[in-house]
């Protein structure tokens, strides 16, 4: 009876890194709507495994298609989650005075003049035209 082959320690089958990276870079992609800084972070983690699946699957002979489309995603969602956590970051006065002001609104009417005041403010703060490139901000 034989004993099964492992990979040496630390290495990792190619398949698998392949598939890793793609499926990290979806995580990441999917955390940047929800909570932009963690899927900044994700991103970074993903972009990192697909670079080193690349080699990996080079060397086993095998398509390079999960890790390059890992890295493709992992890269769209970093500029993503950048731009959001940068904008999150800039506008943090104002959106600090969004949430005081949604404390003590008790109405829908009260809770519109919130966002509206909102927008205001980050109207003033941006350059021209970036709410309307955005679209309708939501805080």
């Amino acid at each position: 009876m034989s004993t099964p082959v492992q990979a040496p320690a630390g290495q990792q089958p190619a398949d698998s890194a392949g598939r890793r990276a793609i499926w990290l870079s979806i995580a990441a992609l999917a955390m940047t709507f929800m909570l932009p800084l963690a899927g900044l972070v994700m991103a970074l983690f993903a972009l990192s495994a697909g670079v080193r699946a690349l080699p990996l699957l080079k060397a086993a002979g095998k398509p390079t298609g999960t890790a390059v489309g890992g890295i493709v995603v992992s890269a769209v969602a970093l500029t993503l989650s950048g731009i959001a956590t940068g904008l999150q970051l800039y506008l943090m006065d104002e959106y600090s005075a969004y949430q005081e002001c949604m404390k003590g609104a008790g109405t829908v009417s009260s809770q519109g003049e919130c966002f509206t005041q909102f927008r205001n403010a980050a109207q003033q703060k941006l350059p021209p035209g970036v709410l309307e490139f955005l679209g309708t901000v939501q805080p």
